[in-house]
């Protein structure tokens, strides 16, 4: 089986703010036009792939630049996951097989030890030290911001960070490897946790570290020390980000579309009719299946569209990896995303046999790859294809209202 990924940080990493989110679809079910923005100062190409390390469904990728701090050495990595469910940079080592190189001075506290990092994700965590760097994407830039150096030779893994119960992910390849050489960040929050690192005791998570040596114990963070979503540091073109990819009806190679930066900030990031979904404080909205409401999110870190379970779905799970549907022909289904104060649609969208789909040696696009997730909707990248998706940062002003929101 391909690589079953799932890149979305937990409540825990996620402050309280208040507004925005999204759809899904096999075959897209949304009247609005699905337009890819050509080349520009504001777009980086985005590959839908196998990524890295060449066995991975349904990621979309880009290429970044990171530089030292005000110097000209900077190095080029591709292969970088784009995730509109967590926050910030964080790149994979070459002690793990990954691209980066280039010495990015770590980030220290008052008393001189470095400042390390425990992130969990739903799949897996990365643990390593916090850096400074210089980000660069198409003409982008964000100065001297942190970012997370994912290095499992960095310090022993903390206690606390392992009591998250997931495995560590810390190597390009393997068996709970990353399978890419970073994740770009660009969900709708600033920091990848907020005020709840900025205080001691049992309320902070345990997601920064003071290490001295290979012992790390849990440290308050800043907010302006934690890694920080780049967009929103950028100059202009720093509200949001929308995943611009082309629709798919069968499992394909790989899809070319745009990552575009701001919202209605240029000629060719405007809403253009794009319904508006603000998000609560769990960074979640509504979505309706079968007259019953469920929690959702907008997710492009997730491979697939994960939702509910079998015995709500109907649709049986893999023999061989109950991470996925495999119902014995392709199935249809419609749910309704909706939000306070913002839009409601119906989305029609299909699942199909996941072991069918992963037979297929030279695909890697999976437009009907789903699997379970009981009492939530994930609306995973199958969900991007065919509709430009928008996310809008907490905080910033956009057309649509301020963010945070999904709209599509």
């Amino acid at each position: 089986m391909k690589t079953l990924v799932k890149l979305r940080l937990p409540v825990l990493a996620m402050s309280a703010v208040a507004v925005a989110l999204m759809t899904a679809c096999g075959g897209s079910s949304s009247n609005h036009q699905n337009t890819i923005a050509s080349s520009a100062s504001n777009v980086q190409a985005i590959t839908v792939n196998s990524g890295p390390a060449g066995n991975y469904a349904n990621g979309a990728f880009i290429s970044v630049t990171v530089c030292v701090p005000s110097t000209s050495n900077c190095q080029s990595i591709d292969g970088v996951l784009v995730d509109t469910g967590s926050y910030g940079l964080r790149l994979l080592s070459s002690s793990g097989g990954g691209a980066l190189t280039v010495a990015l001075p770590n980030q220290t506290g008052t008393n001189g030890n470095t400042i390390g990092e425990c992130a969990p994700f739903v799949s897996g965590l990365t643990w390593g030290p916090v850096a400074t760097a210089d980000i660069a994407i198409s003409g982008e830039k964000a100065s001297a911001i942190p970012v997370q150096v994912i290095d499992g030779t960095f310090a022993t893994l903390p206690g606390q960070c392992a009591d998250f119960g997931v495995p560590e992910q810390e190597t390009l390849t393997g068996q709970n490897g990353l399978e890419a050489n970073g994740i770009l960040g660009v969900g709708p929050l600033v920091q990848d946790c907020g005020s709840q690192c900025t205080v001691t005791g049992s309320s902070n998570p345990g997601l920064y570290y003071d290490c001295a040596g290979s012992t790390c114990t849990v440290t308050t963070q800043a907010l302006a020390q934690q890694v920080q979503n780049p967009v929103a540091s950028f100059a202009t073109d720093n509200n949001g980000v929308i995943v611009e990819l082309p629709s798919a009806s069968n499992p394909t190679a790989s899809l070319s579309g745009s990552l575009v930066f701001g919202i209605g900030t240029q000629s060719n990031n405007s809403l253009n009719g794009a319904s508006v979904f603000p998000i609560n404080s769990d960074i979640e909205f509504s979505t309706t299946f079968n007259g019953q409401v469920y929690p959702a999110f907008v997710d492009s870190g997730s491979n697939a569209y994960f939702f509910l379970d079998s015995g709500t779905t109907s649709l049986p799970e893999c023999s061989d990896d109950t991470s996925f549907y495999c119902p014995a022909s392709n199935t249809g289904f419609s749910a309704t995303p909706s939000a306070t104060g913002g839009a409601s649609e119906t989305v029609k969208f299909t699942i199909g046999n996941a072991d069918s789909q992963f037979s297929i040696a030279s695909a890697f696009v999976f437009p009907t790859l789903g699997g379970p997730n009981p009492g939530a909707f994930d609306w995973g990248l199958p969900f991007f294809f065919g509709r430009n998706v928008f996310t809008a940062i907490n905080g910033k002003s956009t057309p649509g209202g301020q963010g945070p929101y999904w709209a599509f």
